[in-house]
């Protein structure tokens, strides 16, 4: 089943022989990166091995959030949110943006209790999240047929349109001077003097100092070429929309069963709010002890099972030489086959609650690969082993709201300008240093 249709945009035909930066991936933090880095005069290139946003950039909720965040990602995701404010000015485009408000809607006594540890944890930061009652989260779920207990509200969060957020962004970038390629798979990195000294494409070599990975599912496969650990597996979610709709809740909210989302062309986006599956592959023995905090501390928020992507992944051990292409020349898109029947009774769940949504029906329905680290915290980070490299990946499915915040990280990091938050929570190196790894409680 194919992805969601995304806005068309102009890229470049072709590739310079030099550039300050390379970006390899056109998801939301590389074009984001390549506008902050264009707008500070620096040359930059991003390669697309496929279409901008044609993975997990474009199939997510479209959830812009800073409530329930991991405390190490509050500041990044309160500093994207002002960013998501300026974007449509800033790239004189349409990415959808709204803050109209996110419920985390209780329906246990544990549910309230978890979410008053972490108001408690995220006070200091300034946030404006509350706990409501009943009355209040009926009347924001727009006459909720189900008497909940109350909720976690942020009226400062907001939605977004991921159809549209990459592509708008992406035209910002190159109005502001940043070359975009798309159909251009980055095979590997040149070194020289043990440093970054130039990026092979299928198109050609660029000569550079600097290079940012951005590739989301596809980075720990181009990690593993350069000789680089970095422990990153995929999830599989799925996600409906619906027709347009009159009435109903304007934001967006979850229950431990469903999410829901007010699109900007009046339907909803329904994804599960539980469980994902995580394809077995390779790197699933490879991980496994990097991974087994998470597992304990939430056993059953992912199902292990057998997919596609569990065959392909077993051709894409050995790497390939540069003068040949490979597995991302091979899988243009990743474009997992959706669990249609989970999400249809999530839609059901979702219409018991919400009366708009009893008369309409489902549009479409896709699913991505979410790329997820073993705390559930993005690595935005240089690259001890390689100068010149600075990774960005492992947004564990926060990358579309931070992903602004996140892009200007990564421009203040290649260009050693202050960095907009502290990004020493962020390292790569705290998979290998001996830190113990955190796993934030549930919210």
């Amino acid at each position: 089943m194919p992805g969601p249709t995304l806005d068309p945009v102009v890229t470049d035909p072709s590739l310079p022989r030099k550039a300050d930066v390379v970006i390899i991936g056109g998801g939301i933090i590389g074009v984001s990166a390549a506008l902050f880095l264009a707008e500070r005069g620096v040359k930059v290139v991003l390669c697309e091995k496929g279409v901008l946003a044609g993975e997990q950039s474009s199939r997510n909720w479209g959830w812009v959030r800073v409530m329930g965040r991991d405390r190490r990602e509050i500041p990044l995701a309160m500093a994207s949110l002002k960013i998501w404010d300026t974007l449509d000015r800033r790239v004189g485009g349409e990415t959808g943006f709204r803050r109209s408000g996110i419920l985390y809607i209780s329906e246990t006594e544990q549910d309230i209790a978890n979410r008053d540890a972490w108001l408690a944890l995220a006070k200091p930061h300034g946030v404006d999240s509350r706990q409501i009652g009943p009355e209040e989260t009926e009347a924001l779920m727009a006459g909720a047929a189900i008497r909940y207990k109350g909720a976690l509200y942020t009226p400062s969060d907001g939605r977004a349109e991921p159809q549209k957020a990459v592509p708008a962004i992406a035209a910002g970038a190159r109005r502001a001077g940043a070359t975009i390629v798309t159909a251009c798979a980055v095979r590997g990195i040149e070194k020289s003097g043990g440093r970054v000294s130039a990026v092979i494409t299928e198109k050609g070599r660029i000569e550079t100092a600097a290079v940012v990975l951005a590739g989301g599912a596809w980075s720990r496969l181009f990690c593993k070429g350069l000789g680089i650990r970095l422990p990153q597996l995929k999830v599989r979610n799925t996600v409906l929309r619906t027709a347009p709709v009159e009435g109903g809740p304007d934001g967006a909210g979850a229950t431990g069963t469903y999410a829901y989302r007010k699109r900007l062309d009046g339907g909803y986006t329904i994804a599960t709010a539980g469980v994902n599956l995580h394809p077995f592959v390779p790197d699933s023995l490879a991980f496994f002890r990097d991974f087994r905090p998470v597992r304990k501390a939430d056993p059953d928020s992912v199902q292990v099972g057998f997919s596609a992507q569990s065959w392909r992944e077993l051709f894409e051990i050995t790497p390939v030489p540069l003068d040949r292409p490979g597995a991302f020349e091979r899988h243009r898109v990743l474009d997992p086959q959706p669990n249609a029947r989970s999400v249809l009774r999530t839609l059901e769940a979702a219409r018991r609650a919400l009366p708009a949504l009893r008369q309409v029906e489902p549009v479409q329905i896709w699913a991505g690969l979410i790329d997820v680290t073993p705390d559930a915290v993005p690595v935005i980070s240089h690259a001890d082993a390689l100068p010149g490299l600075v990774i960005a990946t492992g947004f564990s499915g926060h990358g579309f709201g931070i992903g602004p915040g996140a892009g200007h990280l990564v421009a203040d990091l290649v260009t050693g300008d202050r960095p907009i938050v502290d990004p020493s929570e962020f390292r790569l190196s705290r998979f290998s240093d001996g830190t113990p790894i955190e796993i934030a409680p549930p919210v």
